[in-house]
């Protein structure tokens, strides 16, 4: 089990000899300061986190997520965009798409060019203000592990990891630059008010995308059982880099593919099934990684509903990174991909709940309230919200302590996984765009032959003259 910094584990009992020393040492964040009396363990009712920074993309978002004034910031992977990009080519000698490609598109920098790009990141002036006024703490997801897609076998992640450990400015002694993968967990706040936050690694263990092998390797998996039966705390949010819930390579293949739990079925129920067994209350997800942000929610994993609120990305995103019209056709295809785990509301930017526009998350927590509520946002480049969801955190417990199966926001509405779906609800997107196809070149042909027939006319009207 990772070892927690000093200010990350505040809430461990002081000798009194060794009080004055703690305050001294103690990095505090500003707004944790100034809301809270006990110095000794501040509550933190303030969460942001946000993914897939490119490094030599402005990041005007770092102003937003500064006005939210958040006590922790959690990097969620590709926090810079470490590997490098071939052009798209379906012929020629270097062809790096299709059935006959000859050379893989994407490939590894050098320890140096990773090293100057994590600089790039630390150096933004927003950025900079946000590593003096809040606790950061993150994992990595391809980019900036070294390659995409990439998992276990890629043979530079020693490397990276000491990169992002150097970025995340982990101390020297860390056992997370000891241990095989960045996996972490860490507790804030005084007894009553405690939040975990567990920060899995899903790259350095994994197996091939499609092989339904590991996620985690055994490692992981034997430390984060011991994570959640251990202490209990209020909350406890799990950082993966991956969506858990959502599966939209279930509904959207073969025009949209995303890496994610789903892809591994056996590892994702074993999951639901150690939070379930570990009768844990407060537990909920954030993850990254598709550029989009999205809030999804299961209710047939655990005793109660598990959300994952996916935020991405802060400088990457599939209509930022499109023209007008291509953003326009994505966001009619996430209208018509069906989705039977994410969450629909009246908040959401887009009818789809779906906003694919630079974004960062929030989550924050009334203490002051009983039970307290929790209020989770997606908000865009100049902090307006997109989506929403606000719960009372006796919502997220276990039957056992609840003593109720009833819910405010109601109970098993999300139970049909995506790839547990029907045939023609998973291939809706593939029969509209077989039908749209259909439609067009029906069109074409009908146009080409009336040329034709014209073209016949005019040259038989010709001959006779």
């Amino acid at each position: 089990m990772a070892m927690a910094s000093l200010a990350d584990r505040l809430s461990l009992p002081f000798s009194s000899h060794s009080l004055l020393l703690t305050l001294l040492l103690l990095p505090w964040p500003s707004h944790s300061l100034s809301s809270h009396p006990s110095p000794v363990s501040p509550v933190v009712s303030r969460i942001a986190f946000g993914s897939c920074a490119n490094q030599s993309s402005p990041q005007p978002i770092w102003d937003a997520v500064l006005d939210f004034d958040p006590d922790l910031f959690v990097w969620m992977g590709d926090n810079i965009y470490g590997d490098n990009k071939r052009p798209s080519r379906f012929f020629g000698q270097e062809r790096t798409l299709g059935p006959w490609k000859n050379i893989d598109r994407f490939f590894p920098s050098s320890e140096e060019e990773l090293k100057r790009r994590y600089e790039l990141v630390k150096n933004k002036p927003g950025y900079t203000k946000l590593r003096q006024r809040a606790k950061v703490i993150g994992t990595w997801d391809d980019h900036d592990y070294g390659l995409n897609d990439a998992g276990k076998e890629f043979p530079g992640k020693n490397v990276t990891q000491k990169l992002l450990m150097d970025f995340l400015d982990e101390p020297e002694d860390s056992p997370r630059r000891k241990q095989a993968g960045v996996y972490a967990s860490y507790v804030y706040g005084p007894e009553g008010k405690q939040i975990k936050v567990i920060v899995l690694d899903t790259r350095y263990h994994r197996d091939p995308i499609f092989s339904d092998g590991t996620f985690l390797g055994d490692a992981q998996w034997e430390w984060l059982e011991k994570e959640l039966k251990g202490p209990k705390t209020e909350l406890t949010i799990i950082v993966s880099s991956v969506q858990v819930i959502s599966n939209l390579s279930a509904t959207g293949n073969p025009l949209l593919f995303t890496e994610c739990w789903g892809n591994f079925p056996k590892e994702r129920e074993r999951l639901f099934k150690l939070i379930n067994d570990s009768k844990r209350s407060g537990v909920f997800f954030i993850s990254g990684d598709v550029h989009f942000g999205e809030i999804a929610r299961y209710d047939c994993g655990s005793q109660y509903p598990i959300y994952d609120i996916t935020s991405s990305g802060l400088t990457q995103s599939l209509e930022e990174d499109s023209t007008p019209p291509v953003a326009f056709l994505i966001r009619a295809i996430f209208w018509m991909v069906p989705s039977t785990m994410r969450v629909f509301s009246a908040n959401c930017r887009h009818k789809s709940c779906i906003y694919a526009r630079p974004n960062f998350g929030t989550i924050e927590v009334n203490w002051d309230v009983s039970p307290p509520r929790v209020k989770i946002e997606l908000r865009d480049v100049n902090g307006s919200s997109v989506n929403e969801v606000s719960f009372l955190l006796s919502e997220l417990q276990a039957r056992e302590v609840a003593g109720t199966e009833e819910r405010e926001s109601g109970y098993q509405q999300h139970c049909t996984l995506e790839r547990e779906s029907s045939c023609f609800l998973r291939k809706r997107l593939t029969l509209i765009l077989w039908v749209v196809a259909t439609v067009l070149l029906g069109i074409i042909f009908l146009l080409l032959r009336a040329i034709l027939s014209a073209l016949d006319r005019l040259f038989r009207k010709n001959k006779i003259d």
